[in-house]
C-alpha cells in the first residue's frame, strides 16, 4: 500500500479500534454506579472499594506512554490485539471476582491493559489516515472520548436495573466480554499488518526510561486518585518524588538520544515539533476542568437532591450528546478553522459552566436538574469543538513512527488533568457544602472548573498566534525561494 493509495478497509478498522477504545474509556466511569452494591456483595469497607475505581484510573494513566512505545515498536496491530485479548480477559475475571483483593488487582490489570490499548488508537489513525481525511477520524475519536465520559453512570444504572442485586454489578464487567471477542475478531481480520522487522527488546525498549516515568506519574496520580480518602494529606510527598523522577527521566531520554538509541519518549516532540507541547497542555488544561465536572454533580444531584444513580447519569446526558455529534462535525472543520475550533469551543465550555453556576441559583432545587439541561447541552457543543480537532492538531507534525508515544503522552496529560480536576473540584464543592448548602457549593465548583477552562483558552490562544507566525514565515521563505528562483532563471 502506498502513500498515495489509502487502505480500502480503514473505516471499518477505525470503527473496531474505536469500539474498543469506548470500553475502555467507558470503564473509568461506569464502576462508581455499582460500588454500593460491590460493597454490600463482597462485604467490604468503603475504603478497599475505592480501589477498584482509583486502581484502574491509575494503572491506565501508568502505562499510556510505554503502550504508545510499543506500538511504535511491535506494530500497533499486534499491540492492539495484545491489549484487547488482556482488556477481555481481566474484564471476565473482574465479573468473576469472589472477594475484594481479586477485584482489585482484576481492576488493576484491566487498567494496564486499557492504557496499552488506548494509544494504538490514535497512532493507527496517523497511520491510515491522511489530510481532511485525518480530522474525520480523530472526530470520530472525539465524539468516542467525550461520550464515554459522561455516559458511563447511566449506562451503569440501566445494567444495574437490568441485573439487580446481588450479582448485576458483576454484568458491568461481563458486558466487556462479548463485545470484546467480537471486536477481536474483526481486528484480526481488518487492521493492516506492519512490515516484519527484527526487533531487539534490550535495544529498542528503553526500560531505564519506564521506571523513571512509571514512579514520575504515580507520583503525581496516586495522592489524587486517593484524595476522596485523604491521600494528598497522606500522601503529599510523592509529588516531590515525582519532580525528582521526572527530572530523571527526562535527562535520560535526552542522553539516551544522544547515544542514537530509541527513547522512551523523544522529548524532541516538545521541543522540536511545532504546536505539540501547547497541544498537550490544552488538552490537560482542559480535562483538568471538564473532567472533574461529573463527580461534582454526582454528589450535587444523589446527596443534594435525592436522584438515584440513573437520574443523576440522564441529567448530564446532554452534554455528552451534543458533544458526541460536534467532535464528529468539527474533525470535518478542522483543516479549515485549525485552532480557531478550539478557541471557540473553550469559550462556549467556559460560558456554559458559569451560566450553570447562575442559573442554580435562580431555581428551586426541585427544579435544577431540568434548569442545568440547557446550559450543558450548549456547553457539549463546545466540548465537542475541544477533544478532537486539538488531538488533530497537536499530532498534525508528529512523524508517523513516533504517532504512538506521542499520543500515549497525549493522553496521560489528560489523566492527569482528570485526576487533577477531580480531585480540586470535589474538595471545592465538599468544602462549601457543610456552610452554604449544595447548591451554593455547585456554584463554587462550576465557577472553579470555569477558571481551569479559561487557562486552557489561554493557551489554545497563545498557540492560535503562533501558528499565524509561523504560517506567515512559511510564506516569506516561500517567496524568497520563488523571487530566488526567478532571479537565477
Amino acid at each position: 500500500m502506498t502513500e498515495a493509495e489509502p487502505d480500502p478497509r480503514r473505516w471499518r478498522a477505525l470503527a473496531v479500534t474505536l469500539a474498543a477504545g469506548f470500553m475502555t474509556l467507558l470503564d473509568v466511569s461506569i464502576v462508581n454506579t455499582a460500588l454500593p452494591s460491590i460493597q454490600r456483595d463482597l462485604n467490604t469497607g468503603a475504603g478497599t472499594i475505592q480501589w477498584v475505581v482509583s486502581g484502574y484510573a491509575l494503572t491506565f494513566g501508568l502505562v499510556l506512554v510505554t503502550g504508545g512505545r510499543l506500538g511504535d515498536a511491535l506494530g500497533r496491530r499486534r499491540m492492539f490485539l495484545i491489549a484487547l485479548a488482556a482488556f477481555v480477559a481481566t474484564s471476565a475475571l473482574a465479573g468473576a471476582a469472589s472477594d475484594p483483593a481479586t477485584l482489585v488487582a482484576a481492576r488493576l490489570a484491566q487498567g494496564c491493559a486499557a492504557g496499552m490499548l488506548t494509544p494504538q488508537n490514535s497512532g493507527l489513525i496517523q497511520d491510515l489516515f491522511r489530510g481532511a481525511e485525518r480530522g474525520r477520524a480523530f472526530g470520530m475519536f472525539g465524539a468516542v472520548v467525550g461520550i464515554s465520559t459522561a455516559v458511563g453512570p447511566v449506562l451503569g444504572g440501566v445494567i444495574l436495573a437490568l441485573f439487580g442485586d446481588p450479582d448485576g454489578w458483576r454484568w458491568v464487567f461481563y458486558v466487556n466480554v462479548p463485545i470484546g471477542v467480537v471486536a477481536f475478531g474483526l481486528a484480526m481480520k481488518l487492521l493492516p499488518r506492519a512490515d516484519r522487522r527484527k526487533f531487539r527488546l534490550r535495544t529498542e525498549i528503553d526500560f531505564v526510561g519506564i521506571v523513571l516515568l512509571a514512579v514520575a506519574v504515580l507520583g503525581v496520580l496516586l495522592p489524587l486518585v486517593q484524595s476522596e480518602r485523604g491521600g494528598l494529606g497522606r500522601l503529599w510527598w510523592l509529588f516531590g518524588v515525582a519532580i525528582v523522577f521526572g527530572t530523571a527521566f527526562v535527562w535520560w531520554e535526552q542522553r539516551v538520544t544522544r547515544r542514537n538509541r530509541p527513547p522512551l519518549l523523544d522529548i524532541r516532540l516538545f521541543t522540536g515539533t511545532p504546536g505539540y507541547a501547547s497541544g498537550a497542555a490544552v488538552g490537560a488544561l482542559y480535562f483538568c476542568g471538564f473532567a472533574g465536572i461529573w463527580l461534582v454533580f454526582a454528589l450535587f444531584f444523589q446527596q443534594g437532591l435525592g436522584y438515584t444513580p440513573l437520574q443523576s447519569g440522564l441529567a448530564v446526558t446532554p452534554f455528552a450528546l451534543s458533544s458526541a455529534v460536534t467532535a464528529a462535525v468539527a474533525g470535518r472543520l478542522v483543516t479549515r478553522f485549525g485552532r480557531r475550533l478550539t478557541v471557540t469551543g473553550l469559550s462556549i465550555v467556559a460560558l456554559s459552566l458559569l451560566s450553570v453556576a447562575l442559573v442554580v441559583q435562580w431555581v428551586p432545587p426541585s427544579a435544577a436538574g431540568f434548569a442545568v439541561a440547557g446550559p450543558l447541552l450548549i456547553g457539549g457543543i463546545g466540548g465537542g469543538m475541544v477533544i478532537s480537532p486539538n488531538t488533530t492538531l497537536t499530532l498534525e507534525c508528529v512523524p508517523n513512527r513516533l504517532a504512538g508515544v506521542a499520543g500515549g503522552a497525549l493522553q496521560t496529560g489528560q489523566r492527569i488533568g482528570t485526576a487533577i480536576g477531580t480531585a480540586v473540584l470535589a474538595s471545592v464543592f465538599e468544602s462549601v457544602v457543610p456552610a452554604a448548602g449544595h447548591q451554593t457549593a455547585l456554584t463554587a465548583a462550576m465557577c472553579c472548573a470555569a477558571g481551569l477552562t479559561l487557562v486552557a483558552l489561554a493557551f489554545a490562544t497563545l498557540e492560535l498566534r503562533a501558528r499565524r507566525r509561523r504560517a506567515i514565515l512559511t510564506e516569506d521563505r516561500q517567496a524568497a525561494q520563488s523571487a530566488a528562483n526567478i532571479h537565477r532563471t
